[in-house]
């Protein structure tokens, strides 16, 4: 059996501070946690974030990403993630997702199209540039020739964003790991089993699963009007839109995708709806629903702390590291 994990996710709530990413990395590590995702928002430059993390925090491994696959090419992510483990002597692996067209296409004016034979083609890239051979591939949606990372990193995992049964496929066949967001246990069941058999069929050992999920402990109503707001940004883009639809909010959904403002859709959001993707309540209703997600197929859940009523993360982080159980 896999061994089971949790770890933690850096926030980037919208109504908070961008320096309190320092913080919940400051927690995660006091908390005994052994790994932190950072992603990428509006905020910091994810590799500069890591790098500085790193510096402060140097037990945690860390997890750079989901980058979009569309804005950083596989030269961009092997040096930046070098960059990293050089400057930090942190483990450093990467994560790679679609994003959205609302990143790819309109902060970045990149084309948002193939992206499953698009992530196909970075990670093979990818992959033996990261063990420090020259860079030489040339697919239909990825070429580089030439680069050599000075610092290579062999043992460095590769981690794929799924959402979507094509992509999902293709995680399940070229990853280290899939990693989910914001869904239910049900869901990664379904993924479980998907690609499980995605990767006997192409004669590998099945990735490990991931599951981001928003926790909160002992929420009051700051913490649930932090919820619902950040949930708001997830209604309209593709994949997570039509989720939530089958989960029966898809009037939420068809508001947001007319254009209905954060704020307006932030007050129509139940608390239903950060209950039934995350984990939300006291300590033993977290550890119950984690146990869910764990039972249900994820080998590492990774846990994104509420802040609004709780600096940093530090109290529910506290309570649900491994620092608590000794």
């Amino acid at each position: 059996m896999t061994r089971r994990t949790r770890s933690v996710v850096l926030p980037y709530w919208l109504d908070r501070p961008a320096e309190e990413a320092i913080d919940v990395a400051l927690a995660a590590e006091r908390a005994g946690f052994p790994r932190l995702w950072i992603g990428e928002m509006a905020t910091f430059d994810a590799f500069a974030l890591a790098t500085a993390i790193g510096n402060r925090a140097p037990k945690l491994a860390l997890t750079i990403g989901p980058l979009a696959i569309g804005v950083r090419g596989p030269v961009a992510i092997a040096l930046g993630a070098s960059s990293v483990a050089t400057l930090t002597g942190s483990r450093v692996d990467v994560a790679l997702g679609a994003s959205s067209p609302a990143i790819v296409l309109g902060w970045h004016d990149r084309p948002w199209a193939a992206l499953a034979a698009q992530m196909r083609e970075t990670v093979a890239a990818l992959r033996p540039m990261l063990a420090g051979e020259r860079g030489d591939f040339a697919g239909r949606l990825v070429r580089t020739r030439g680069f050599r990372l000075q610092r290579p990193l062999p043992a460095a995992a590769i981690t794929v964003a799924a959402f979507g049964p094509v992509m999902t496929r293709v995680a399940a066949r070229v990853a280290d790991e899939v990693v989910l967001n914001l869904v239910t246990p049900a869901h990664v069941a379904g993924v479980r089993a998907t690609i499980d058999t995605e990767a006997a069929a192409a004669g590998r050992p099945p990735p490990r699963l991931a599951v981001w999920i928003p926790v909160a402990l002992d929420p009051g109503a700051a913490a649930r009007r932090q919820l619902a707001s950040q949930l708001t940004v997830y209604l309209a883009p593709p994949g997570y839109g039509e989720m939530f639809a089958t989960l029966g909010f898809g009037a939420l959904v068809d508001a947001a995708r007319a254009g209905r403002s954060r704020r307006e859709l932030a007050a129509e959001v139940p608390d239903a709806l950060a209950d039934v993707v995350g984990a939300i309540g006291d300590r033993t209703t977290i550890a119950a629903r984690i146990a869910a997600y764990h039972d249900a197929g994820a080998d590492d859940v990774a846990l994104v702390p509420s802040t609004a009523e709780d600096p940093g993360g530090a109290a529910v982080l506290s309570a649900l590291g491994p620092s608590a159980a000794r």
